[in-house]
């Protein structure tokens, strides 16, 4: 292995460029920056000091938001795998991306992603890989415990509906952390469109998760596979990535399920199919501790009682602590029930061992078990005849080996059974056929290839470990067609004839139980106690013991035997050991048992008395400690066992590991058992070990230092694996020699010595204490940069540490005890009374969460929530229409009461949600927290062509403290006006209802306020009200009344688990109103009230407005009213009579208008004319008075100049004159 790496090439310095001149001037000392701040410090001093505190502010700002409310870090030393949730619509590689991952960290092929996918990707961290379909319910079930989510998006059709539903669920149940996957980039052929859609998609993104949120490219598939590297970038972002713990998921305990059973009793099942189940429910739990007999809430299902919980060994648990970077191929663990992978299963009492074959990629692949206990119970691959052809053996030392390949002719000859490899169309896998001599030349060729190909399908295997998808039926019809074919060739076998005397018989395990139990090593628990190591072997035993390999040995197991090539004897596994030890054996009784009966599959028989001998050979040979300190008996070996064992009377069989020597030269010395020769009853052997628990100064010859110097000459020369310093013992005469020639000088220069290491050890102490003193000081006086929120940030961490510190060492059992199942552990939830549905109709392709419930939880009662209609939901929601809740763990249908606050604190109650802004919500529900997010859907059955999130809200109070009320107006008419006071009838029924009201407020339409006095004997339910103003029988009075309305009590759990197959997404609860109405056919019929109706007003006619004559005098004269006459019909004696125009009147009044007419219009025309001319004088004025203007003005300016200069001459003379008299 070691020759086959490619060395890398050596990393070339630069001799010459800028880069290399940076490093020399950094060598000698100093770089160009700091010499020019040197030379002109002038030129980096602050330019602007307003520009330096805003950028100071910025970075200030950048900082603080940075920043989070630090929390107590609650994570357990082993946490448990963190869970991935592959998001995406149908299509778009969600199940590709997910095989990648795990090809790239496991180095596993993995086929139907069914259920969650367990793996070790790091030596610390393991990943939980879950795939989402596109139903609602998974959708919104897997928001609630993913860690991380990997949104896949198809970049050649853009975003869909599915990507923003799940982000908008995230939101509401706590934001993980979201990573962007884009796929199908393969398909544009234009890089200038790739990169614009790129940039798109990745603006968009950002807008609905956060700005700079990682979304990563996935260019293209080699082979059905994404490219290794691009795979390779996102699995090493998912190993590094850090995780804010969200707050349901950290104040609750979880389970994802990934395995289930029924335990219910079979024969209850038959009688009654339809009985309740009882349940065991396998997962890592998360989240919070789990306490046992509490109630959970499984999603899809509804609210159980556990009956019990225990946790298991960890099926895919982290790697030990080890100096190195990577896993080895050991450790890269794949843990899928639900997939079908998984060799070995731990249950509470038992250990499931499940084998099927798998089918990955159309090729038959058997399961090879992970650990040795399940390589010595079952081997499928070949029976002890393959191991022994495989070996070779001499009979004494120096002779030749014995090679199968000399008997091989000889053995078919005589009848022996060879192998042929067969392919079962039924149970879809290879079965192994035994033909008999009677088979012709070719058959037998294809036998021998037919046996290679099983070696090498064996090989495979060990690539492919725990993987498995075949069903339970079939494993057991599989078990069945084995135990016959086992029947048959025993059978065939007993009538076949007996081989003559001259050929070598077929070689058969044939050997007493006795010796075989002394022979063959314990069944282990662990690979630990089958490392037997046989220092004294040959190299030709080890030879032969590697040859006789049945292809068992995964490639982990073959690189480590190659690597550790001086321990190689010491790493065999069991299997190995006993084929090395039969191969011994038979090839001793060739000669002399060749009467026996043919076949070698006996092996098998007396497993459980084999099993159960080693057990208590096991238990013998563990050291009991209690035994050895308080003096119980040990028990003495059996005298059996130390005789010497012969095979056959010619070999004597060798057992070095039971010499003292072997045992102490073992590898893990602290393993071998004590020396029966020690009877701990017997008084001097007290006394040998009372010397142990005294202090004090010894004898030269007690002393411990030289008891360990006499031990080295048992223990001799040993190298420290790890550091590979090789310790040298010295012999017995050397530190006997030192002794006697030790002088005194040598005495001087050790307590010289001794004194020089006293001094330098309270130096260094004088030293540490001065340090503290000073980081005290430190502290105390000089905050330094410590903030506020340093300093929380510190007490909080600890806090984590005195909480990981008060059970650190308590072991599991008593842990448990006091602060229940923590976090990490791999638990057994054992569920009684599940409806049978939930198991007949199992999908492992839908996910089963075991929600952990507090107390309070449990019960249902009123919720005031505060709800906002979505923005991109189409259809406001109407109050009473029944709506499915996701809220906490659980989701169900209620029915709301929407309502909004009044600036008086009345909470009135709304027909419809409004459109932009919130809303309270009323309902009948699970008590939940408060603060706690939920969203609404109106049907989460099939897929919709719009979005289907309703609405999002939050819980605010648990109780029924708000109370809803309607608004009610109650009408009623007068029937009698008494000036100011009415009786009004028609608004109540009784003089009770009317008791009830007295003393409101009411009102008339025309908006005259009045108040209820009292209830009047007749007519039933009439009263008398007192008005501001005087009402008119045609007014219509009504009081505006509140009406308080109850919170329907539904809740309905969406129970989608409980569907068959197929049809899980097809949940419907209660229908709407209108949904009733539409399927039932009904049309509505409209109140005859509300309908639109021509309004017919009859014109109103007012009194005369009646002014007494008192007030009249003494208005004043302009508001008196005006007597005025109305004018009456002119007298026909003042009317003047028609005048009747003659024929020569009416021409003479033709030609008088005829000429008035023109006359008119020359006048007319005159006058446009005059007006023209008129205009143009006026212009011409205008400009006239401009020129005069102007000469005015220059004349002005003139005449000021002068008159300036002549000033300044008075000015001047006046000033030379008064200097002439000073």
């Amino acid at each position: 292995m070691d020759g086959k790496v490619k060395e890398q090439r050596k990393h070339q310095q630069k001799h010459s460029g800028p880069k290399a001149e940076r490093k020399k001037l950094k060598k000698q000392g100093g770089t160009t920056e700091e010499d020019a701040r040197k030379r002109n410090p002038k030129a980096f001093a602050v330019q602007s000091a307003v520009r330096m505190a805003k950028t100071f502010h910025r970075s200030q700002d950048i900082k603080t938001k940075k920043h989070h409310i630090p929390l107590v870090d609650r994570t357990p030393l082993e946490p448990p795998p963190i869970v991935i949730v592959v998001v995406g619509p149908p299509k778009v590689g969600k199940s590709t991306l997910i095989r990648c991952l795990i090809k790239n960290f496991t180095r596993q092929k993995l086929g139907d992603i069914c259920g969650p996918v367990t793996i070790v990707s790091s030596k610390k961290r393991r990943l939980t890989f879950m795939e989402c379909n596109n139903d609602i319910n998974t959708m919104i079930d897997l928001a609630k415990v993913a860690d991380l989510v990997l949104m896949l998006i198809d970049a050649s059709f853009g975003f869909e509906m599915e990507t923003f539903e799940f982000l908008n669920i995230c939101q509401v149940h706590g934001f993980p952390r979201i990573m962007g996957v884009l796929t199908h980039l393969d398909s544009f052929k234009n890089n200038k469109a790739l990169r614009k859609t790129k940039k798109n998609l990745k603006h968009r993104f950002w807008t609905e998760v956060y700005q700079g949120a990682k979304l990563f490219y996935l260019s293209g598939m080699v082979y059905g596979e994404y490219q290794t590297q691009e795979v390779k970038n996102l699995g090493r972002f998912i190993s590094v990535m850090k995780f804010r713990p969200l707050v349901w998921q950290t104040s609750h305990p979880y389970v994802l399920v990934d395995r289930m059973e029924d335990l219910t009793d079979p024969e209850k099942v038959r009688t009654d199919p339809k009985c309740d189940r009882t349940v065991s429910l396998y997962g890592y739990l998360r989240g919070t501790h789990l306490k046992n007999k509490g109630q959970v809430h499984i999603p899809g299902v509804g609210d159980f009682q556990v009956a019990d919980v225990n946790f298991l060994p960890d099926p895919c648990a982290l790697p030990g602590a080890q100096k190195k970077r990577a896993l080895n191929e050991k450790e890269r663990l794949l843990y899928a029930p639900m997939a079908g992978v998984g060799g070995v299963v731990y249950d509470k009492d038992a250990v499931y061992i499940d084998l099927p074959a798998s089918h990955v990629h159309q090729q038959q692949e058997e399961v090879r078990p992970t650990t040795e206990l399940v390589q010595s119970l079952i081997d499928t691959h070949s029976t002890l005849d393959a191991k022994m052809a495989a070996s070779k053996v001499s009979l004494f030392s120096g002779s030749a080996t014995l090679e199968p390949s000399d008997i091989c002719e000889e053995s078919r000859e005589n009848g022996g059974p060879q192998e042929e490899t067969v392919w079962d169309p039924n149970t879809q896998r290879e079965r192994r056929k035994v033909v008999f001599a009677e088979e012709d030349e070719e058959e037998e060729e294809e036998e021998e290839s037919g046996s290679s190909d099983d070696e090498e399908g064996g090989s495979e295997d060990s690539d492919q470990e725990e993987e498995d998808d075949e069903d339970e039926d079939e494993e057991d019809k599989d078990k069945d067609n084995l135990s016959k074919f086992l029947k048959d060739a025993r059978a065939k076998s007993e009538e076949t004839v007996e081989p003559s005397s001259d050929a070598p018989p077929v070689k058969k395990q044939k050997v007493e139980k006795k010796e075989q139990s002394a022979e063959l090593p314990a069944f282990a628990d662990s690979e630990d106690e089958l490392e037997v190591s046989e220092g004294e072997e040959t190299a030709e035993e080890g030879e032969a013991g590697r040859a006789g390999d049945s292809g068992h040995c995964s490639e982990e197991d073959e690189e480590d035997s190659e690597d550790d090539g001086e321990e190689e004897s010491e790493d065999e596994s069991m299997e190995e050991d006993d084929a090395a030890d039969t191969t011994m054996k038979s090839g001793s009784e060739e000669e002399e048992e060749g009467e026996e009966e043919l076949g070698a599959l006996k092996w098998k028989e007396g497993l459980q008395q084999k099993a159960s001998e080693a057990f208590l050979r096991q238990q013998a040979a563990i050291p009991n400690l209690r035994k050895l300190v308080y003096g119980s008996v040990v028990a003495a070996n059996n005298s059996e066992d130390e005789e010497e064992e012969e095979l056959g009377g010619l070999f004597t069989v060798s057992r070095p590991q039971k010499s003292k020597r072997f045992q102490a030269d073992a590898m893990d010395c602290c393993r071998f058992s004590p020396d029966s020769s020690h009877n701990w009853d017997l008084d001097e052997m007290l006394n040998s070990i009372r010397d142990c628990f005294v202090t004090g100064k010894w004898e030269e010859g007690t002393d411990a230092a030289t008891l360990l110097k006499e031990d080295e000459e048992l223990y001799g020369d040993f190298e420290d694996l790890e550091t590979g310093e090789v310790h040298k013992n010295k012999s017995g005469d050397q530190a006997e020699d030192n002794k006697n020639d030790e002088e005194e000088d040598d005495d001087d220069e050790e307590e010289s010595q001794v004194k020089v290491d006293e001094d330098v050890a309270q130096k260094n102490k004088r030293l540490e204490k001065k340090q503290r003193l000073k980081e005290r000081f430190d502290t105390e006086y000089d905050d330094g940069d410590a903030t506020y929120f340093d300093d929380l940030k510190e007490e909080l961490q600890k806090q984590a540490e005195l909480n990981r510190a008060e059970f650190q060492d308590v072991d599991d059992e008593t842990r448990v005890q006091y602060e229940g199942f923590r976090p990490g552990m791999y638990v057994r939830l054992e569920i009684p009374s599940l409806p049978c549905e939930f198991v007949t109709n199992f999908d492992p392709h839908y996910p089963i969460i075991l929600g952990g419930l507090t107390s309070a939880e449990g019960n249902v009662g009123y919720l005031q929530m505060r709800l906002k209609k979505h923005r991109w939901y189409n259809r406001i929601l109407k109050t009473r229409d029944p709506l499915i809740l996701s809220l906490g763990w659980r989701r169900f249908q209620t029915i709301p009461l929407y309502h909004i606050e009044d600036h008086n604190g009345r909470h009135r109650l709304l027909k419809y949600t409004p459109q932009h802004m919130h809303c309270g919500a009323s309902i009948w529900g699970p008590v939940t927290p408060q603060g706690t997010g939920f969203l609404a859907l109106q049907t989460v059955a099939g897929i919709k062509a719009n979005f289907r999130i309703a609405a999002t809200g939050v819980i605010l109070d648990l109780d029924k403290s708000v109370t809803i009320v309607k608004k009610l107006k109650l009408i009623g008419y007068p029937y009698k006006i008494f000036k100011n006071t009415s009786f009004v009838k028609g608004m109540f029924n009784t003089v009770l209802e009317v008791a009830k009201f007295e003393g409101a407020s009411i009102r008339t339409v025309s908006g005259v306020r009045g108040q209820i006095k009292k209830a009047l004997s007749t007519p039933a339910g009439a009263y008398r009200a007192t008005f501001e103003d005087r009402l008119l029988m045609s007014d219509v009075v009504f009081l505006r009344s509140w009406f308080p309305v109850t919170v329907p009590q539904l809740y309905n759990p969406v129970t989608s688990l409980l569907l068959p197959a197929g049809q899980k997404d097809g949940w419907a609860g209660m229908r709407t109103l209108g949904q009733l109405k539409h399927d039932l056919g009904i049309r509505n019929k409209p109140n005859t009230d509300s309908l639109y109706k021509p309004v017919v007003r009859a014109p109103r006619h007012f009194n005369r407005l009646h002014i007494p004559k008192e007030l009249q005098k003494a208005l004043p004269f302009k508001s008196k009213l005006k007597q005025q006459q109305p004018k009456g019909k002119t007298p026909k004696d003042l009317q003047r009579p028609t005048v009747i125009r003659e024929p020569h009147e009416k021409k003479v009044a033709a030609l008088l208008n005829a000429l008035s007419q023109v006359h008119h219009h020359k006048r007319k025309k005159a006058h446009k004319a005059q007006h023209a001319k008129h205009k143009e004088f006026l212009q011409e004025k205008e400009k006239q008075e401009e020129a005069k203007m102007k000469r005015q003005k220059e004349a002005r300016k003139k005449l000021y100049r002068t008159m300036g200069q002549t000033d300044q001459k008075k000015q001047r003379s006046s000033l030379k004159g008064s200097a002439k008299d000073d």
